[in-house]
Protein backbone atom coordinates (compact mmCIF):
# COMPACT_ATOMS: atom_id res chain seq x y z
CA UNK A 1 0.00 0.00 0.00
CA UNK A 2 1.86 3.51 -0.75
CA UNK A 3 2.36 5.86 2.03
CA UNK A 4 -0.04 8.35 0.89
CA UNK A 5 -3.53 5.86 1.29
CA UNK A 6 -1.83 4.99 4.87
CA UNK A 7 -1.67 8.59 5.63
CA UNK A 8 -5.40 8.99 4.15
CA UNK A 9 -6.47 5.51 6.00
CA UNK A 10 -5.42 7.12 9.42
CA UNK A 11 -6.51 10.23 9.06
CA UNK A 12 -9.99 8.49 8.29
CA UNK A 13 -9.82 7.05 11.24
CA UNK A 14 -8.79 10.10 13.53
CA UNK A 15 -11.47 11.91 11.76
CA UNK A 16 -14.00 9.15 12.84
CA UNK A 17 -13.06 8.81 16.27
CA UNK A 18 -12.95 12.61 16.60
CA UNK A 19 -16.63 12.58 15.19
CA UNK A 20 -18.15 9.67 17.41
CA UNK A 21 -16.10 12.00 20.73
CA UNK A 22 -17.51 14.95 19.61
CA UNK A 23 -21.24 12.99 19.94
CA UNK A 24 -20.20 11.79 23.09
CA UNK A 25 -18.98 15.30 24.65
CA UNK A 26 -22.25 16.11 24.72
CA UNK A 27 -22.27 19.63 23.10
CA UNK A 28 -18.34 19.68 24.86
CA UNK A 29 -20.18 19.66 28.34
CA UNK A 30 -17.74 16.21 29.24
CA UNK A 31 -14.50 16.77 29.17
CA UNK A 32 -12.84 13.52 28.57
CA UNK A 33 -14.68 13.15 24.85
CA UNK A 34 -13.70 17.25 24.13
CA UNK A 35 -10.31 16.54 24.69
CA UNK A 36 -10.57 13.24 22.09
CA UNK A 37 -12.31 15.50 19.93
CA UNK A 38 -9.67 18.41 19.68
CA UNK A 39 -6.54 15.53 19.38
CA UNK A 40 -8.47 13.19 16.91
CA UNK A 41 -9.19 16.00 14.76
CA UNK A 42 -5.52 17.86 14.71
CA UNK A 43 -4.33 14.00 13.93
CA UNK A 44 -6.83 13.96 11.26
CA UNK A 45 -5.70 17.35 9.38
CA UNK A 46 -2.40 16.46 10.22
CA UNK A 47 -2.39 13.08 8.55
CA UNK A 48 -4.40 14.29 5.93
CA UNK A 49 -2.19 17.11 4.92
CA UNK A 50 0.34 14.63 4.39
CA UNK A 51 -1.31 12.39 1.76
CA UNK A 52 -1.94 15.34 -0.08
CA UNK A 53 1.46 15.80 -0.44
CA UNK A 54 1.19 12.98 -3.22
CA UNK A 55 -2.77 13.51 -3.94
CA UNK A 56 -4.65 16.50 -5.04
CA UNK A 57 -6.69 18.38 -2.68
CA UNK A 58 -10.18 16.95 -4.72
CA UNK A 59 -9.53 13.60 -4.26
CA UNK A 60 -8.46 13.17 -1.01
CA UNK A 61 -11.37 15.37 0.37
CA UNK A 62 -13.59 13.12 -1.75
CA UNK A 63 -12.13 9.86 -0.21
CA UNK A 64 -11.18 11.35 3.59
CA UNK A 65 -14.70 12.72 4.17
CA UNK A 66 -17.01 10.56 1.80
CA UNK A 67 -15.29 7.38 3.76
CA UNK A 68 -16.13 9.36 7.19
CA UNK A 69 -19.60 9.91 6.27
CA UNK A 70 -20.40 6.65 6.17
CA UNK A 71 -18.31 5.31 9.10
CA UNK A 72 -19.42 7.59 11.22
CA UNK A 73 -23.39 6.95 9.92
CA UNK A 74 -22.76 3.19 10.85
CA UNK A 75 -21.53 4.11 14.26
CA UNK A 76 -24.28 6.17 14.79
CA UNK A 77 -26.64 3.01 13.79
CA UNK A 78 -24.42 0.73 16.29
CA UNK A 79 -23.36 2.85 19.19
CA UNK A 80 -25.77 5.83 19.40
CA UNK A 81 -29.03 3.51 17.95
CA UNK A 82 -29.48 6.15 15.26
CA UNK A 83 -31.76 5.14 12.38
CA UNK A 84 -31.11 5.15 8.59
CA UNK A 85 -34.00 5.03 6.19
CA UNK A 86 -33.90 3.73 2.41
CA UNK A 87 -33.14 6.63 1.11
CA UNK A 88 -30.06 7.43 4.00
CA UNK A 89 -28.57 4.02 2.81
CA UNK A 90 -29.37 4.61 -1.06
CA UNK A 91 -27.18 7.51 -0.04
CA UNK A 92 -24.67 6.12 1.24
CA UNK A 93 -24.15 3.38 -0.96
CA UNK A 94 -23.48 6.21 -3.47
CA UNK A 95 -21.19 7.96 -1.79
CA UNK A 96 -19.50 4.50 -1.62
CA UNK A 97 -19.90 4.04 -5.64
CA UNK A 98 -18.31 7.60 -6.34
CA UNK A 99 -15.37 6.35 -4.46
CA UNK A 100 -14.76 3.51 -6.08
CA UNK A 101 -15.31 5.10 -9.49
CA UNK A 102 -13.00 7.58 -8.37
CA UNK A 103 -10.38 4.97 -7.89
CA UNK A 104 -10.47 3.16 -10.24
CA UNK A 105 -11.17 4.93 -13.09
CA UNK A 106 -9.85 8.09 -12.62
CA UNK A 107 -6.46 9.21 -14.02
CA UNK A 108 -6.25 12.12 -11.24
CA UNK A 109 -6.50 9.50 -8.31
CA UNK A 110 -2.72 8.86 -7.32
CA UNK A 111 -2.19 5.01 -7.51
Amino acid sequence: MPIHYLYLFMAIVAETIGTTALQASQQFSRIGPSIIVVISYGAAFYLLALALRFMPVGVAYAIWSGLGIVLIALIGLVMFGQKLDLAAMAGLALIIAGIVIIQLFSNTASH
